[in-house]
Parts: C-alpha cells; structure tokens; sequence
C-alpha cells in the first residue's frame, strides 16, 4: 500500500504514520504548511516551524521521507476568505469543515494526484468499507470524535481516506505514543482553529474586521447593560467574554444593522430555545438518507439530538429537534447522522 501521511507534529498524526510503518505501508510523509505568519506575526507566534521540527524528529526516527507542502495562498482564499465574510453578515461559521474538505482533501489531494492509494491522517474517525460502499464512522472517543469537521467531504474523498486512530481512545493514542517512545509522546493537543496556532481568535478576527463599539441589550427590558466592540465577536449561545456584572448572561440575537448584541439570563434564554431550522446546501456523502428519523450535531462535541430530517429540495433540508436548543446559530453547521454513521451535513440557517 503506497500511502500519503498528513503529518502536523502532533501525538495523533504521529501515531496514524506510526501504525502505518508497522502494517508496512510505503510512506511518504507531507506537512502542509498553512499558517499566515507574515499578516498575523504581530498577533502571536506561530508554531509552525516547532510543529515542522517534531514531523522531522517523527519521520527521521523511521527513515520516511518528509515533504513540506506550501498552501497558504489556497487557504486563504478557501477559507479564511469565506470566515470572514461570514462573520461580517453576523453568522459563525466552521472554518475547519472546509479546512478539510477544501485544503487537507482538496487542494492536497490536487497536488498529489493519483500517486498513492490512501492519504492516511490522525483524525478519530474511521472509514467503513464494504465492497464498493464507503461509509464515514464516528471514533468510539464520543469527546475527541471529529466527523462533525469531515461531514463536508464528497463520496470519492472519503474513500481515499484512512485513520489508523480512528477506532481508538484519545487514552490508547496516549499508550501507543508512550511504547514507540516518540519524539512529542508528551506534547500537548492543539487547541481552536487549526491555522492559529497560538494566536487567539479574538486578534485574529480584529486584524480583518476591526472594531466598532456598540451596546450589549437585555432583550426582556431593553436596558443596556455594557458596551460590545463589534457583533462579529460573538456567537449566539455565547456566555464567557461579555464583561457584564449580574449574571450569567447568554447571546441571544444580533442586530447586525445597528450593531447591538442581545443578551438574557439563563431562564430567559431556554425560552428562547429552537427546535426547527433549515440547512441550506447540505452536503450528503452517500446520497440521501433512507429515512427522516435521524441524529443530529448542532455543534461539536459528544451530543447528539434525535431529529426528524425532511429533504425539501437540493439546496434545503428541513430539520425538527425532539428538543430545542438554545444555542443554534445560522452559519454554523449541523451534522446528520444515522446511528454511528455521519451522513453529511449543511449550514443553519434560521
């Protein structure tokens, strides 16, 4: 099996080529390069060439070779473009959805072309083939699964794709590394976005759209309650960052006109809760689904809500939650799945 690895220096991506070598896949090693240090330097550091060290100390060790894949004028034409325009019409948006679907197994697989049989990566999910059927799984790590950000991916990329961690814990992953005494056994998971690093969103989100102030809104009383410094700071659902006194204080709705974010207490903002939305040009990676009485992801993580799916037309599905949910936010994507099996997903729109 003649295999592409994406390396990131971290432990999962490390462990994936691991495993690899062990079954005797001949490798070849890639890391692409992503990260916008020359407009953001001034932001924070950009770990990329400690991460590029560690993929090096991991590859050296196995005498695999390492290629360095430059993508940054892809990525932020692909995504980075596309989040931020998102965020200035008030939506949230999942910028790592199309991270992979566009850079990781897109552009990637572009300059690759059909020279290997599998691109092997160290996200937790798995890969169900049966004959021709190819189906996307979530990693029995509920916490660490990551087919929310894959269920934007085509039928024919899913099928070129393997895991080696996928069926695994994030613990075992941990063991593994441990046992083949790797170079970053212990360094810790990145965290957020994939192409920050350690530059935090907020800065990241100011360098593009900049600031402007405007007023934090009880939406039962009117009263205003504090200042914001653009709506495109916040989410709704949203509790941590607004700076008010007396609360907890959930997001609830923007004004993106006249700029005012609207606030509620907890009581008020489950009132508030939604169990009916839309998912406009929703991507199914199998076709369509065989029946309406599904799974849904609103965000990710490990809860999934029981939902019935009703496809309208190509480019709308309607979805109904047997229980609301107070922090659906038009931009971000829910997911669809049939038990364990992610079926594909879309973006909400209210």
């Amino acid at each position: 099996m003649k295999s592409a690895v994406l390396l990131s220096g971290g432990v999962d991506s490390s462990v994936a080529l691991e495993l690899a070598h062990k079954r005797g896949d001949d490798i070849t090693a890639f890391y692409l390069k992503i990260w916008l240090e020359d407009e953001l330097s001034y932001l924070g550091d950009c770990p990329w060439e400690e991460d590029l060290s560690y993929s090096r100390a991991v590859c050296d060790r196995l005498d695999i070779p390492l290629e360095i894949v430059p993508l940054q004028a892809e990525y932020r034409d692909r995504v980075v473009s596309v989040a931020i325009e998102e965020l200035r019409a008030g939506r949230t948006p999942s910028p790592d959805i199309f991270c992979n679907q566009r850079i990781k197994f897109g552009a990637f697989f572009d300059r690759i072309g059909d020279g290997f049989d599998r691109v092997i990566s160290g996200h937790y999910a798995q890969v169900d083939r049966e004959g021709e059927s190819v189906r996307l799984k979530r990693s029995p790590d509920q916490v660490k699964d990551q087919t929310y950000f894959l269920c934007n991916l085509a039928q024919d990329q899913v099928a070129r794709l393997d895991f080696p961690i996928g069926g695994m814990t994030k613990s075992r992953v941990r063991e593994l590394a441990e046992e083949s005494d790797l170079p970053n056994k212990r360094r810790k998971d990145s965290q957020g976005i994939c192409f920050l690093g350690k530059i935090k969103y907020p800065e990241f989100v100011k360098f593009h759209l900049g600031e402007r102030s405007g007023d934090i809104v009880d939406i039962v009383s009117g009263k205003v309650l504090g200042k914001h410094q653009g709506y495109w700071f916040h989410t709704i659902g949203q509790r941590q960052g607004l700076g008010l006194g007396g609360g907890p204080w959930y997001v609830v709705e923007k004004d993106v006109e006249n700029n005012v974010v609207f606030v509620s207490d907890g009581e008020e903002k489950e009132k508030r809760a939604r169990a009916s939305f839309s998912l406009h040009n929703p991507n199914w990676i199998q076709g369509l689904p065989e029946t309406n009485r599904l799974k849904v992801k609103v965000r990710h993580g490990p809860q999934m809500s029981d939902a019935s799916v009703t496809v309208a037309d190509e480019s709308r599905t309607n979805v109904l939650l047997d229980q609301g949910d107070p922090g659906i936010a038009p931009g971000q994507w829910a997911v669809i799945y049939d038990e364990d099996y992610c079926l594909g997903g879309g973006v909400i729109a209210i």
